[in-house]
């Protein structure tokens, strides 16, 4: 434990070098996804799987990977999962055609959720309570970097070059990750327990199939597959439950949800990042509807959000392990409903600073509330479920920015008719429709954060 505490700071130091890969990958994708659907001569919908099926996969098998790094440790888990997050982004960027390259970033999404199950638990274990909160919001630097810099980074190398290359940029990157992982990550010691795979199986298809009845259900409503979808998954739920509870070696430990600590700085955790989402998917359609934007400026616009964060959340880590994580966490949650709040309030004829500040100020929320929470949960475990509860913290990002995407949605198409939607140029009756459905979006994000504000006061 002294020698892993010496090198606690190279530990992080590599973690992060690995983690920036993970919001860059993501934000570049969403950024060329017209690029790629014109390369390969397809329609939107068909493109949209790109991003879709990463997402859905990873989501789905966090719970997994967390409690096998448990088993088998950390760090095995870690490298493994970079290792096959180099080789498929290779395999994506030489995808023949559309339908290998979403096959390929099905592939890269289990890889990619392995690396995202386990940081939390390798710097909990690697750092001292005193200095938790400082370690992971150093780390936040990494994922507000990686998504500060993804679109820029991919509207230049796809002009440059060519969309191919967003994918291999992850390779020297990830081998540069990989080699340091290798020698600096060191071997945490699993416990003794079997895999529960029946209970893998069944949750990761319930979980994945929640996530595509909630993407499927934005566009097409309550339709007949769609109520199929839910029901399948809701039966497989049911069932996934059963079999932990009777379980004595569980994929998912349910004691750990009688922590009110854990269970509520979860339920903050999904509550924020759904309206993280709100916020992210909302304002370039603002951006680009409303004050006619071109995508450069609108990318631009929307950095000011990961930049204060990358700015503040490693000072509210820090001030966490002095005063705690309670008050930081409520404030954090509370800064953000009030940034979506004054977005609501903006003017049609508001300035790029007007909107730009705002960004910044849901951007120091952010940086204020996820240091300590996520310090709060990987706090509130036993050491030998640091893995599962690296897993559960994963699981409520991920579910939470599918969830904030699909409520978002379900706003716009509930308040905007859908004639307006779908037209490129608004007219000026159409631009005040069009608001007003953008305004009761932002208000939606601003009423799940307050919840998290209040949430977040909920402690042991």
């Amino acid at each position: 434990m002294v020698e892993i505490s010496s090198r606690r700071y190279f530990i992080l130091a590599t973690i992060m070098l690995a983690s920036i890969m993970g919001p860059i990958d993501a934000s570049i994708v969403n950024t060329i996804l017209p690029t790629i659907a014109q390369y390969f001569k397809v329609e939107v919908a068909l493109v949209q799987w790109v991003p879709m099926i990463y997402l859905l996969t990873i989501s789905s098998l966090l719970l997994f990977y967390g409690r096998l790094g448990d088993i088998f440790g950390y760090k095995k888990v870690y490298v493994m999962g970079l290792a096959g997050f180099i080789i498929s982004s290779l395999l994506c960027g030489i995808s023949p055609n559309i339908y290998f390259l979403i096959a390929f970033r099905a592939l890269q999404g289990i890889f990619a959720a392995m690396m995202m199950a386990v940081p939390f638990a390798i710097i909990t274990a690697s750092f001292p309570p005193m200095e938790r909160g400082k370690a992971l919001g150093i780390n936040a630097i990494s994922i507000s970097a990686g998504l500060a810099l993804g679109p820029s980074i991919g509207g230049f190398i796809t002009a440059l070059l060519n969309w191919r290359f967003t994918f291999f940029i992850n390779i020297p990157i990830g081998v540069l990750g990989l080699l340091l992982a290798w020698r600096i990550i060191p071997e945490f010691k699993g416990q003794k327990a079997r895999v529960d795979i029946p209970g893998a199986i069944t949750v990761f298809i319930s979980l994945f199939l929640f996530l595509l009845f909630v993407n499927r259900a934005q566009l097409h409503g309550l339709d007949y597959q769609n109520m199929i979808i839910l029901l399948v998954s809701t039966i497989l739920g049911i069932i996934f439950f059963m079999l932990e509870v009777g379980n004595e070696e569980p994929l998912l430990n349910l004691n750990l949800f009688k922590n009110m600590t854990f269970s509520f700085a979860n339920l903050s955790a999904l509550l924020n990042f759904m309206s993280q989402y709100v916020m992210v998917f909302v304002t370039p359609f603002y951006l680009q509807r409303v004050m006619e934007c071109p995508p450069d400026k609108v990318g631009l616009l929307m950095t000011a959000f990961p930049l204060a964060t990358l700015i503040v959340a490693p000072i509210s880590g820090w001030l966490s392990d002095k005063i705690g994580t309670r008050i930081l966490a409520c404030v954090g949650a509370a800064i953000c409903a009030l940034s979506l709040s004054l977005m609501a309030q903006l003017p049609i004829s508001a300035t790029h600073f007007d909107v730009a500040w705002r960004l910044a100020l849901f951007g120091i929320g952010t940086g204020i509330f996820q240091s300590p929470n996520n310090s709060a949960v990987m706090g509130s475990v036993p050491k030998p479920f640091l893995g599962t509860a690296s897993g559960i913290l994963a699981t409520m990002r991920n579910v939470g920015m599918v969830l904030g995407i699909a409520t978002a949605g379900l706003i716009l198409y509930n308040t905007i008719p859908s004639v307006i939607l779908q037209k490129t140029t608004l007219g000026a009756s159409d631009i005040h429709v069009f608001f007003s459905g953008l305004k009761h979006a932002y208000i939606g994000g601003a009423f799940l954060t307050g919840i998290a504000s209040i949430t977040s006061l909920i402690r042991r």
